[in-house]
């Protein structure tokens, strides 16, 4: 017992793929009695069938990731019978029909059937239909499925990390996206040379076929004497009955690969796809029962099979449209609409709706987006977005209320805060977006657009192009993602906007269930609530995540007791987080690329800031707007943030000057810099 429980654990460790590959070398050479044959004969077609199932039961190509090896070691087991029953059917044959077996001999007599011309014929029709049908569709496909999945897998890449830095993946999701698209890759590839295993499979079966029945005759007439017409028959029966067994479980091997390269990625069964999209459609089943009984009434026809068939297609039709209007009517009868209100009833506080912090509306045209039961996406991508926003800004971004609104044109969607429409934009919901990410090789057809949320420029295009976008360097979105993308870009630009008392209350307590005694200390011994709003609120619009809660609190803690200004208190919370904010900005490199002020304009700028001088004519203005996009530009070429590093007096009325003309452009005071961060000076704004 302890020795067969070894050789299972044995197995079970590896080492029965070795095992078998050696054991199918080994039938090439050592001969196999006839009983041992149709063992194997028998485990081959039983082998073939199981293969066939297996891809008719999975639900998407890569569930049967290794099917290309499994393809390659059924050929060889098949190979090697086909060899080790050619010895035996050279070597025996003229002893009759069960030299080689009875396997053998059962499927020759099947097929031949009196008549060894029509055997021929029969094994001759098998062959054409596995090697110039099946298989060679088989194997084109294969080759162009592997071609374009292999051209798209740069655009897959691009729209996982789109996907990513929108909030849509989260890092663990995004990962196994991208292995699943390299195991898409190796899979089509690998499907593309295992699908000449079968072809090549198909050859030597004739080849074998006429070795067997053309060396056989010979065998049997010069070296055991039979006479011609003798060992034909003999020879014809083994040679066919062999050829048949073996092209059996090949036919069904090709058409199992033929199935699983044939197949979409859906998260349904073969079986389940084919009931669903050719007979869920009732339409084609009532045309189709009205063509065959029309055909069924003509006189000289077969009528009664094509009235039956078409009987049962048209019952299975009513069947179809009975469901389908119980089902339109169910919802109808379980959401009764509530009573009308009693005209003559008094107004109370409860007609006042309150204004969501941030709300989504969409025309009629978008309403399936947002609608789960027609396969709507839009709610759960707002979802996403909301959890890493949540996670990058620091505090609970609120809920998204989503409505339909129908004063907005039928494509059109737009996003409030508070109730003020903030921005807007068009979708092709039957379509997708390529976005040219700055480096195409071509051009598309379909319908120029720009992205909503950046102004890239882009395609709209048919779903069925995206393969061909992608292997052309366009990053394709489908519409909810374009509508998620831009609430995400709207959301950090108005987050300061969303940060109310309740969410800084809120903010404060979970900074108090560790350490009490600072927020105790806080508010409102020390602070008002509403200056501490004010603070967090303009570190927002400068950028700033409210992650670093507790050394924001203890920030100011030190600096409440001298002063209430909440620009004061901005300016000390900034340096206190100047670590974090240069972080942020650069990462974990050594060196920090910096503009700086030249000394004429940063005097000018701080005369006009104490007072003392006059305030910054127009014309200066526009020339430093200038000035400093040329450098943001210059930067963004590098792959480089752009800082301008000038004077803590100034910094926030310069931050406030280009915010919103140059939004890239990150403004620190000196003494926001860590002491051992190293800079290097750009260049300087004259």
């Amino acid at each position: 017992m302890s020795r067969a429980a070894g050789v299972i654990a044995a197995l079970k460790g590896g080492a029965a793929a070795p095992i078998v590959v050696l054991g199918m070398l080994a039938m090439v050479t050592v001969p196999l009695s006839p009983i041992v044959l149709d063992a194997f004969f028998t485990i081959n077609i039983a082998l073939s069938l199981v293969v066939l199932l297996a891809v008719v039961y999975v639900k998407r190509p890569l569930e049967f990731s290794v099917f290309p090896s499994v393809l390659l070691m059924v050929t060889l087991l098949r190979l090697a019978l086909n060899v080790a029953s050619t010895r035996v059917v050279l070597l025996h044959g003229h002893e009759g029909g069960a030299a080689a077996g009875h396997v053998i001999e059962s499927f020759g007599q099947f097929v031949i059937g009196g008549s060894y011309a029509v055997g021929l014929v029969v094994f001759a029709i098998l062959t054409i239909i596995n090697f110039v049908v099946v298989t060679k569709g088989a194997g084109r496909i294969a080759e162009v499925s592997a071609r374009f999945i292999l051209d798209a897998l740069p655009g897959k890449q691009m729209a996982i990390d789109a996907d990513l830095n929108a909030g849509l993946l989260s890092r663990e999701e995004a990962k196994a996206r991208r292995e699943d698209v390299r195991n898409e890759a190796d899979f089509y590839g690998s499907m593309d040379g295992a699908s000449k295993f079968v072809r090549g499979d198909a050859i030597a079966g004739l080849l074998i076929l006429a070795i067997n029945l053309v060396g056989g005759v010979l065998i049997g007439v010069l070296q055991h004497g039979l006479d011609f017409s003798h060992a034909a028959q003999t020879y014809s029966l083994l040679a066919i009955g062999d050829g048949l067994v073996a092209q059996l479980p090949a036919l069904l091997v090709s058409t199992a690969v033929a199935m699983l390269v044939t197949r979409a990625t859906t998260e349904q069964e073969m079986g389940e796809t084919v009931n669903k999209q050719v007979f869920g459609h009732q339409r084609a089943l009532t045309v189709a029962a009205c063509l065959l009984g029309l055909i069924g009434v003509v006189p000289g026809m077969p009528n009664i099979p094509f009235l039956a068939v078409a009987g049962v297609l048209g019952y299975t039709a009513w069947r179809m449209k009975k469901k389908h209007d119980a089902a339109m009517l169910a919802p109808a009868e379980d959401t009764a609409a509530p009573p009308p209100p009693s005209p003559n009833a008094e107004l109370t506080w409860d007609e006042l709706r309150p204004v969501e912090p941030l709300s989504l509306e969409v025309g009629y045209r978008l309403i399936p987006l947002v609608d789960k039961s027609q396969g709507g996406e839009l709610l759960a991508r707002l979802k996403g977005v909301r959890r890493k926003l949540t996670q990058d800004l620091g505090f609970l971004i609120p809920a998204v209320h989503v409505r339909d609104n129908l004063e907005l044109s039928p494509n059109a969607y737009r996003i409030m805060v508070h109730g003020v429409p903030v921005a807007t934009g068009e979708l092709q919901p039957d379509r997708e977006m390529a976005l040219d990410p700055g480096r195409v090789f071509g051009q598309l057809d379909g319908i120029p657009t720009r992205d909503p949320a950046f102004g890239l420029d882009a395609v709209w295009i048919a779903p069925t192009q995206r393969p061909h976008a992608e292997s052309l360097g366009y990053t394709v979105v489908d519409p909810a993602t374009v509508v998620a993308t831009h609430l995400s870009h709207v959301v950090r630009e108005k987050a300061s906007e969303l940060l109310g008392h309740d969410e800084v209350q809120q903010l404060l307590a979970n900074v108090g269930k560790a350490s009490p005694k600072l927020v105790e200390e806080l508010t409102p011994k020390l602070l008002p609530l509403s200056t501490i709003v004010r603070v967090l609120q303009s570190l927002l619009s400068e950028k700033v995540p409210l992650r670093q809660m507790r050394q924001i609190v203890e920030a100011l803690l030190e600096h409440g007791a001298t002063t209430q200004d909440p620009a004061l208190l901005v300016a000390a919370v900034r340096t206190g987080l100047g670590r974090f904010i240069v972080q942020e900005l650069n990462g974990l490199n050594a060196e920090l690329p910096v503009f700086t002020l030249a000394p004429a304009l940063e005097r000018v700028l701080q005369d006009s800031v104490s007072g003392q001088g006059a305030a910054l004519e127009p014309g200066l203005a526009e020339r430093l707007h200038q000035n400093l996009s040329e450098c943001v530009t210059r930067q963004e070429s590098k792959g480089e943030p752009a800082v301008l590093l000038v004077p803590s007096p100034i910094r926030s009325s310069i931050a406030r000057l280009v915010r919103h003309s140059v939004p890239q452009l990150a403004v620190l005071a000196y003494g926001e810099v860590p002491e051992d961060k190293r800079l290097r000076l750009v260049g300087s704004i004259g």
